[in-house]
């Protein structure tokens, strides 16, 4: 009946226009296009280095030692104390952060989804003696653990990576033990329990794709802290050597400067900064579209 009054009436059906976008285009409106852009900076100045960077990083030139941004287009951002190139010491950088954020985060997260996934599943004194694990590991000082593994094994990578790894899979642990007390009461998972299923594929088939959700949000959000770790042990002196390009060196190098040569802390500083505020701002929005709740929102 209204099919037929409305080829009477003629009334004419509102056209498919760019006014009235499709809900895939909102979709697309609502990406973080900031956030995507200064990472995207950031993973090619990473991954690309040797080719972006003017100058190597670690040359000393004393004829243009603290030349201010602007004042040569030879060195766009200045020179540090040394003549080092800044722009070049800020794009290894990003290398070095990248690497310390994917090596450190990688094993934390790995380590903490295991013993958070066998936790959940088993229970009982198993998930008593994980949990405690945890409990402890979060209420541990992070810089304590740095000193420790910088008095064991000496300057390096190996320090970082050892204390951001045992910083961060307490986090992985505790979220992703909660999700799998979950979903092992489901019906699926006990249909699996009496058809004779081993525990390990039921794990791995049944209970890991639920938590996965949780585990990328979980990683989006502890990037740019990762980040901001490793800079924060690099200007204490507690990772890589002095003179490595760094961002955390390169704030600690400028520090007793910043009134004369102020581009030496604040530079790098400023890349810190946005860097981990971009990160946090895409985390929040992957936790947003990963949530059925929020997303109905």
């Amino acid at each position: 009946m209204l099919p037929r009054l409305a080829s009477v009436l003629r009334i004419p059906r509102s056209p498919a226009t760019p006014l009235r976008p499709s809900p895939r285009r909102f979709r697309w409106l609502r990406l973080p296009w900031v956030s995507l852009s200064i990472v995207t900076v950031l993973v090619v100045c990473a991954a690309f280095a040797p080719w972006l960077a003017p100058h190597d990083p670690r040359q000393i030139d004393m004829n243009v030692v603290k030349m201010a941004p602007w004042e040569d287009m030879r060195y766009p951002l200045g020179t540090d104390i040394l003549g080092r190139d800044m722009l070049s010491r800020l794009i290894y950088g990003a290398r070095t952060s990248i690497f310390m954020a994917l090596v450190a985060l990688g094993s934390g997260a790995l380590t903490g989804t295991l013993l958070g996934l066998i936790a959940g599943y088993r229970g009982g004194w198993v998930d008593a003696v994980i949990m405690r694990a945890t409990d402890a590991s979060l209420g541990f000082p992070t810089i304590l653990v740095a000193m420790v593994a910088f008095v064991l094994l000496g300057a390096g990578m190996e320090v970082i990576v050892l204390a951001v790894g045992l910083n961060v899979w307490d986090r992985f642990s505790r979220m992703v033990r909660g999700d799998v007390l979950y979903v092992k009461q489901l019906d699926y998972v006990t249909m699996a329990r009496i058809g004779g299923v081993s525990a390990p594929m039921i794990v791995w088939r049944h209970i890991f794709p639920n938590v996965v959700n949780t585990f990328l949000v979980i990683t989006s959000l502890q990037v740019g802290q990762v980040i901001l770790l490793e800079a924060s042990l690099s200007f204490l002196g507690l990772g890589l050597a002095p003179g490595a390009p760094a961002w955390g060196i390169m704030v600690a190098e400028g520090r007793a400067v910043i009134l004369d040569v102020w581009w030496l802390s604040l530079l790098p500083g400023i890349a810190i900064t946005t860097v981990v505020l971009a990160l946090n701002f895409f985390g929040d929005w992957m936790r947003d579209s990963l949530d059925p709740k929020l997303r109905r929102v």
